[in-house]
């Protein structure tokens, strides 16, 4: 009789690991092999200054306080476009998930008006709203409102039939159907449509800031680039990537707790 033999499991690519200083350690090298390319003139600082220079425009930008300023500023726009259009999206994304008559009306609409480059927009936002923060934040909210909508309602369709039907068999209540079987199922797709608007958000501020704003990263990012200086500029890219980075870890948190159940 032949020995039994356990097989191995070759499927760790779907179980993957949390290997928290492998990236720190690739993004080490990334930067210390520009640093080192760029200080044996390999590499031009008119083009790409070192890193070692944009970590000094950044230090000037703390310490002269105008680092807050535009920081600040572009906060407070993301924060507020997107958090409208978050709630705005989230409402009548589940509308359109759960009522037959919202899914027949609001479907057509945002596949109609999805498309549309939200920046576009803009000058019609001022011309509505003036060139104050209202035409900004409503760019943004825009640009948020209709993936938001997607994800919404297609994780609402993402939730089982069966899990909806056994409810009703039961005699539970529409609503708390709504709040334990259909919001927890469509969850990962609305935590992954989070990522999705997020990202919007912050490109469409960056635009936004750069057609009309007097202080911002965006405002910045164009001035630095009209003056060509480099190191200015691509301190600003590095302020935009953190900002991302820190949105990412925070909806990434917001999602275990959410979303303990997978």
């Amino acid at each position: 009789m032949r020995e039994r033999r356990p097989v191995v499991f070759r499927g760790s690519g779907f179980a993957p690991e949390r290997r928290r200083f492998v990236a720190l350690a690739a993004f080490a090298v990334l930067v210390g092999v520009w640093e080192i390319a760029s200080r044996l003139g390999w590499i031009s600082p008119i083009f790409l200054p070192r890193p070692s220079a944009v970590m000094a425009a950044l230090g000037d930008l703390l310490h002269s306080g105008a680092l807050w300023g535009h920081l600040g500023d572009s906060i407070t726009r993301m924060l507020g476009g997107w958090i409208l259009g978050t709630c705005c999206g989230l409402a009548v994304g589940f509308a359109i998930g759960v009522f037959s008559l919202a899914r027949s009306v609001g479907i057509p609409f945002v596949s109609a008006l999805f498309p549309i480059p939200k920046i576009a927009l803009l000058p019609l936002m001022i011309l509505w709203l003036g060139i104050g923060e209202a035409s900004k934040i409503a760019t943004i909210a825009l640009g948020v409102f209709f993936p938001t909508v997607i994800a919404v309602y297609a994780g609402v369709d993402g939730v089982p039939r069966n899990l909806i039907r056994m409810a009703q068999s039961f005699g539970m209540p529409s609503r708390d159907i709504l709040r334990k079987i259909v919001l927890p199922g469509a969850w990962p797709a609305i935590l992954s449509g989070f990522r999705i608007t997020a990202s919007i958000a912050l490109i469409l501020l960056v635009s936004a800031e750069m057609i009309g704003a007097q202080r911002g990263i965006g405002q910045f990012v164009l001035q630095a680039g009209n003056l060509m200086n480099t190191e200015d500029l691509l301190a600003g890219i590095v302020l935009l990537s953190l900002l991302g980075l820190s949105i990412g870890t925070v909806l990434t948190r917001l999602e275990r707790r959410l979303a303990r159940w997978r």
